[in-house]
């Protein structure tokens, strides 16, 4: 046999090794054998935009869907509305609902939270220093740390939401150094353990886990920007889980976990001014489904949904389809 002919024979083994490894890659379930639990992130705030009843809504998650996990959030604009006095009084209501049912609450806490423009500033904090607004964060943390400390419902706290993703949200740069010492800072008050959350397609994880007890991750399918348009992430599951054993390879962190699972629409303005149609392009029944079960494949666990003040929103408009799916998953999984 010629020299061309094992050179041939090669490069077809290679393509066909490649191939078999693309498709692996793509049927993977990493799940078997382990219970991927599942919860949501609500945030009042976002449910108060779209003139939703917040508390009405809290508590139909609770009783209607048999939601037992959350990621709550408490913004600094409605806790310190003014300099030295705090209000926790609408997150002292969601943590009591949902321990009355035995729930359990991670507590996202710091200057950069959930939703839209991630940094949630009372008006008085943008007449000072960077020195002095540090110092207000700190504060924030302690007292934050210091009033719900007591609260059993809460299993972790996450310090700060995605803060290495400068490229997202109104917030100033990122200091790495001031970030470590709020994390630090949080671990010296209580000994919970303290997420940091990652982005999902932009980020190694690597940073934050070297400061985190446990690793958040994001997951987008369907974005939109305005040079593009609609964007599919062709990532396949697989993609997050061997990221997570990547991790855990470097930092000894295993316990990573999905912080953000895309299950509402990405549209270019508010929800209140898009059509359902339009909704509909990035965030239907079955891409509901779908997204479900590309969660549950990664093989982390739990997973926090995202968009579950729409789902209550959608069906107050008359369509309960993306409510009954969801109200199927604790159906289906959690009651299994």
């Amino acid at each position: 046999m010629t020299k061309n002919y094992y050179k041939k024979s090669l490069t077809l083994a290679i393509v066909l090794a490649l191939v078999f490894l693309i498709v692996w890659l793509y049927l993977a379930d990493f799940s078997k054998g382990r219970q991927v639990e599942f919860g949501v992130t609500f945030s009042s705030k976002y449910a108060a935009e779209l003139e939703l009843d917040w508390q009405t809504a809290f508590l139909s998650l609770l009783d209607d869907l048999g939601v037992r996990k959350f990621r709550l959030i408490a913004y600094w604009d409605k806790i310190e509305s003014q300099p030295g006095k705090y209000d926790f009084s609408d997150l002292d209501w969601q943590v009591a609902e949902a321990a009355k049912r035995g729930g359990e609450v991670l507590l996202v806490i710091g200057n950069r939270v959930p939703r839209w423009p991630e940094c949630h500033w009372p008006t008085w904090i943008f007449g000072l220093s960077d020195e002095e607004r540090q110092a207000g964060i700190l504060k924030l943390l302690k007292e934050t740390v210091k009033h719900f400390k007591s609260e059993e419902a809460i299993i972790a706290w996450q310090v700060e939401n995605e803060p290495y993703l400068n490229i997202f949200g109104e917030c100033p740069k990122l200091d790495e150094d001031f970030y470590e010492q709020e994390v630090e800072l949080v671990k010296s008050l209580d000994e919970r353990p303290v997420a940091v959350t990652e982005s999902g397609e932009l980020s190694s994880w690597l940073k934050g886990s070297r400061l985190a007890d446990i690793v958040g991750t994001s997951l987008y399918r369907i974005t939109w920007n305005k040079w593009f348009g609609y964007f599919y992430y062709p990532l396949p599951p697989a993609h997050y889980y061997l990221k997570s054993r990547l991790v855990k390879l470097a930092t000894g962190i295993d316990n990573i976990f999905i912080s953000e699972m895309q299950m509402e629409p990405w549209v270019a303005r508010k929800i209140l001014l898009t059509s359902l149609e339009e909704q509909s392009h990035s965030m239907n029944p079955e891409i509901f489904v779908k997204n479900i079960n590309y969660a549950k494949r990664t093989g982390l666990s739990p997973v926090y949904f995202w968009g579950a003040e729409w789902w209550y929103w959608l069906k107050e408009q008359g369509d309960d389809s993306i409510w009954q799916a969801a109200k199927d998953i604790w159906n289906n999984y959690q009651n299994s």
